[in-house]
């Protein structure tokens, strides 16, 4: 059986990605996930006005938990096994050293989370992840992006259609239904 790391921020994209390792298993792919989030770690200035590491870690724990809420209701809504954890670290190194430890054999990313962009529509997160892991991983890009992109292209065919039944001439054509 094939174990998914699912790397989630909470953003769309990162939604994206667990819907697609849901889509593979409905496709017949024998698969659990592993759902990780990674909170980056305190500042200096976090440290400095909080002062208490356990509730300082506390804090980020709550809200790694809070971003991956979506992400469980997906999984639990299709009834998928998973597994989940609140990291913190460096977000493309620690999810690879929690796909080791879980024993995953693959990683799904979406293409561009809530951090800043490395490589056009590649975010940086899933950019390096690509580097640093010994695993293949999926980048999923955003749904909507696609959508329209398939929308672009169907109006761009019908306007070629368009023209091929038009004829192209110097002449006036007659205009029917107008009386």
């Amino acid at each position: 059986m094939q174990k998914i790391l699912i790397a989630v921020d909470g953003s769309e994209t990162s939604l994206d990605a667990v819907r697609h390792a849901i889509a593979l298993r409905d496709q017949g792919l024998r698969a659990s996930l592993v759902l990780a989030n990674v909170q980056e770690p305190p500042t200096f200035y976090e440290m400095l006005t909080v002062r208490d590491p356990e509730r300082l870690a506390g804090l980020g724990t709550g809200a790694g938990e809070h971003l991956l809420q979506e992400a469980r209701h997906l999984c639990d809504s299709s009834g998928i096994d998973y597994e989940f954890e609140v990291a913190s670290g460096d977000p493309a190194h620690t999810l690879a050293d929690v796909a080791e430890r879980y024993g995953c054999t693959s990683i799904v990313v979406g293409a561009s989370g809530k951090g800043g962009t490395a490589d056009g529509w590649l975010g940086s997160v899933s950019h390096e992840l690509i580097h640093v892991s010994n695993l293949p991983v999926t980048v999923i890009k955003h749904v909507e992006v696609d959508r329209q992109a398939q929308q672009d292209d169907q109006q761009g065919e019908l306007a070629d259609r368009q023209d091929e039944a038009l004829p192209v001439t110097d002449e006036p054509q007659p205009v029917m239904g107008l009386a």
